[in-house]
């Protein structure tokens, strides 16, 4: 049970990098770097799929430290 919970752990923390990875940042591309960050398209990330990646990595950090309590639980016991 212990070995299952730790592979969870590693597959959950895999998708968060990923989804992390995923999200554009507040300053995404090299246009902020010249101060080009308030461009046309810049008004419409958020009808994009930002707020949804959001939303998947609240659920993932979630399910992250419910798995670490589980492990801790179980180490513990």
């Amino acid at each position: 049970m212990l070995t299952t919970a730790k592979i969870v752990l590693v597959i959950i923390s895999v998708l968060i990098v990923t989804v992390v990875l995923l999200q554009s940042g507040r300053s995404a591309g090299l246009g902020a770097i010249t101060g080009g960050g308030n461009e046309v398209g810049a008004s419409r990330r958020n009808r994009g799929t930002d707020p949804m990646l959001g939303r998947v990595t609240m659920v993932m950090a979630f399910l992250f430290f419910v798995d670490l309590i589980w492990i801790a639980w179980m180490v513990s016991h």
